[in-house]
C-alpha cells in the first residue's frame, strides 16, 4: 500500500548504528558536509555528547569514550575529516563477528549423566586413595543421583548409582551402600495439566 505523504522507516536508508536513531545519523551527515574543519570538530564533540545520552550503559566500560568516537567514525561512513581525539583505526572490529565455537566432539556413554560426570569418573579412575578421592566420590555419586532423578525418568535408585560408579570406573570405585549416605533428592514429578470441565 502506497499512501501519498507518509514516510516510513522501511523506505529510508538503513541505519548503520540503529541504537542512536535517525536524528543522530542526520547530525553526523550534517557534520560531514560542513566546510570548516574546526566547525566539524565542534559539531562532532556535540554529537558524541548526545550519543552518550542515547546509550548510557556504555559509561560502565572503561573505554566508553573511545567506543563513542569509533561509532561516530563508522556512522560517518569514514568520511568525517577531523582531528580525531582517539585512534579510530580499529573501529571496524565492532562489526566483525566472532568465530563460531566448536561443538564438543565424541559420544557420551550415558547421556543422562552428561560429559562432566564422565570426566569426573575418568579422574576418579586415576586418583590415589585418600580423603580427596573420597570427597570427590561423594560429590560425584550425589550428582549422579540428581541427574538420574532429573533425566533418568524419575529413577533414583541408590544401587543403580553404585553399579554405574563401579562400571564406569572399571571397578576402581566401589560404594558400600551400608555406610555411604546419599543426600536427599526429591523425585521430579511432571505437572499434569488438569482439564477444566465446562459447567
Amino acid at each position: 500500500m502506497n499512501i501519498q505523504g507518509l514516510d516510513y522507516n522501511t523506505s529510508r536508508e538503513t541505519l548503520l548504528m540503529p541504537e542512536y536513531g535517525r536524528e543522530i545519523q542526520k547530525m553526523v551527515d550534517h557534520a560531514v558536509s560542513l566546510p570548516d574543519r574546526d566547525e566539524r570538530l565542534r559539531c562532532a564533540r556535540a554529537i558524541v555528547r548526545l550519543m552518550e545520552t542515547k546509550v548510557p550503559h556504555l559509561r560502565d566500560n572503561a573505554d566508553y569514550e573511545q567506543t563513542l568516537w569509533d561509532h561516530l567514525y563508522l556512522m560517518s561512513h569514514k568520511q568525517l575529516d577531523i582531528e580525531w581525539p582517539y585512534d579510530v583505526s580499529g573501529a571496524e572490529k565492532i562489526h566483525t563477528k566472532p568465530a563460531p565455537m566448536p561443538l564438543p566432539q565424541g559420544a557420551i556413554r550415558q547421556r543422562h549423566y552428561g560429559r562432566l560426570v564422565e570426566q569426573l569418573l575418568e579422574k576418579l579412575k586415576q586418583m590415589p586413595e585418600g580423603e580427596e578421592r573420597d570427597e570427590l566420590v561423594r560429590l560425584t555419586a550425589n550428582q549422579m543421583k540428581r541427574d538420574l532423578a532429573t533425566w533418568g525418568h524419575g529413577s533414583i535408585d541408590d544401587e543403580k548409582v553404585a553399579d554405574d560408579l563401579a562400571r564406569f570406573t572399571d571397578g576402581v570405585i566401589q560404594l558400600d551402600l551400608g555406610s555411604f549416605r546419599f543426600e536427599k533428592v526429591a523425585p521430579v514429578v511432571e505437572e499434569v495439566k488438569k482439564s477444566r470441565k465446562r459447567r
